[in-house]
């Protein structure tokens, strides 16, 4: 049973699909969710000059001292392989001539982001994978369907509940449903990004990750309502430059990489210049090859052309969103939580991979990555769950207030007072807010409210700034800070050290699996 049908979901389903039977249920359309939404592109180590030990080096160092280094060698290993397997599942990527062509992002320190359509990757990827699961006879799939909740016993998870009362047994269960950016009222996540894998999790007992670690992309288009448009970072890759209402460049003297520094550092500059002028920071691509910048980035045209705004001209009005969530359902390198029968993987996982801040396009890397990972695992029939606490199975606890309106409360508490800048007395704010709100009707609400307030306990928790986290009350990183801590139930503990990593994993016979 999979859970989600994204890149991470119907990944592991195709690597699965022939050696056990496979289902995959999904909230909305197959692959309609935060993939194909994707623009910038999947990370690997490809291009001339390059390593896998560069592409390791720069996710930990982007990763603020938390990131995992077992995990990135393996993520990263991985990464040259995946590519090849993705376009032997239909993916065109972009060439230059015969070789791949690599864009440059935000603390990258060469060109490695492999795309498709220019800044289409998310949506020609999910495309192709979409019509390899349909086409596949051993995969069933139930698309808008939600799952309320999972099935537990003293096994571990065996199985799922269905929003219209469809019980669904499973041998095992592999979350795969995203994010969590609708926490926060501004984000650039697609409507169904609301926190339901650690949700589910949770409420069967397995731990949760660096919760307090959400990545805010700077530049998310500043019109209309959330979720925003997204400006990928690869506009910045190409030459667009981060300036206020009078001109002056925001990046200037505050990172040695400027307009590509790393995103944390970047969102809360943009965040800041915005608070202290009282008007939105722009971003400017006039100075290039018009041409060039539309037909390198078709999709921000098409969006900003739809408010009126030309990429290639105008000013363009951005403001940080909440984007990415590093932290998740604990896993290991195999996606096995710490139940039973469960696994979790892509943005609802937390192997680690990222750290305290994601670097650029790696998240589509983790999602297929650990989707193979993890199906490879599945596949071996072995229950056993990764190490690490686990708590008892809580029921799950809905009321009767409207979802739409404890929706909208969550998010507004949390962009206030558990956004880019956080202080205790905003937490304590926010801990009582939350707590204060109606139980909604919905499972999925109730889940989206009961992770905004572990990530309001973590953020608490952690007296230090670090990469995406940072406290204004505590605005240096603790030497000591530098671990990451999980949450079984509502107490922490220390994350267990990662095992040896395992070789890079080989491809399948693609011809088996379109």
């Amino acid at each position: 049973m999979v859970i989600g049908g994204g890149l991470a979901g119907m990944t592991a389903a195709l690597r699965l699909a022939g050696r056990v039977p496979v289902v995959i249920v999904t909230k909305a359309a197959l692959g309609e969710g935060s993939t194909q939404w994707a623009q910038g592109g999947i990370a690997a180590a490809v291009g001339p000059g390059d390593s896998v030990e560069g592409h390791v080096r720069d996710t930990l160092e982007a990763g603020a001292g938390m990131g995992d280094r077992g995990t990135a060698r393996a993520v990263c290993g991985d990464a040259p392989g995946l590519i090849a397997e993705l376009e032997g599942l239909g993916v065109r990527f972009d060439r230059a001539g015969d070789a791949l062509a690599l864009a440059r992002e935000g603390a990258h320190s060469l060109p490695r982001v492999v795309h498709a359509g220019g800044d289409e990757t998310g949506r020609h990827v999910a495309a192709a994978l979409a019509g390899a699961v349909h086409a596949h006879a051993g995969i069933r799939v139930v698309e808008h369907a939600a799952v309320r909740d999972l099935a537990t016993g003293d096994t571990g998870v065996h199985g799922v509940w269905l929003e219209d009362g469809e019980a669904i047994a499973a041998r095992a269960v592999l979350l795969a449903t995203g994010g969590s950016g609708h926490l926060f009222a501004r984000t650039t996540n697609p409507a169904g990004a609301t926190a339901d894998g650690p949700a589910l999790a949770r409420r069967a007992g397995a731990a949760l990750a660096d919760l307090e670690m959400v990545q805010f992309h700077p530049t998310a288009l500043a019109v209309g309502p959330s979720p925003l448009a997204l400006v990928s970072e690869a506009v910045r890759g190409a030459g667009g430059m981060l300036y206020d209402h009078a001109g002056e460049p925001v990046m200037a003297g505050v990172h040695p990489m400027g307009d590509l520094g790393p995103r944390d550092v970047v969102a809360r500059a943009v965040f800041r210049r915005a608070r202290e002028t009282g008007a939105d920071v722009v971003m400017s691509l006039a100075h290039l090859d018009p041409q060039r910048v539309h037909a390198r980035f078709p999709g921000v045209a098409a969006l900003c052309a739809a408010h009126g705004i030309d990429l290639a001209r105008d000013p363009v009005p951005v403001t940080p969103a909440a984007h990415y969530a590093m932290g998740g359902v604990l896993t290991d390198l195999d996606g096995r939580t710490t139940v039973p029968g469960l696994w979790a993987v892509g943005e609802c996982g937390c192997t680690g991979l990222h750290g305290a801040n994601r670097l650029a396009s790696n998240g589509l890397l983790e999602a297929a990555a650990l989707g193979r990972r993890a199906a490879d695992a599945v596949a071996g029939g072995d229950r056993t769950p990764a190490p690490g606490p686990r708590a008892d199975p809580v029921p799950l606890a809905v009321g009767n207030a409207d979802g739409a309106t404890v929706r909208a409360a969550v998010g507004r508490i949390m962009w206030d007072d558990c956004g880019l800048e956080r202080d205790a007395t905003g937490l304590e704010s926010a801990a009582r807010a939350l707590e204060a709100l109606p139980r909604p009707a919905d499972a999925g609400t109730a889940g989206l409210r009961e992770v905004a307030q572990l990530v309001v306990r973590a953020a608490t928790a952690r007296e230090e700034s670090r990469g995406a986290h940072h406290r204004s009350d505590f605005p240096d990183p603790d030497p000591a800070g530098a671990t990451r801590t999980c949450w079984a139930g509502d107490l922490p503990f220390p994350v267990p050290t990662t095992t040896p990593v395992p070789a890079a994993r080989p491809s399948l016979d693609l011809t088996e699996v379109a």
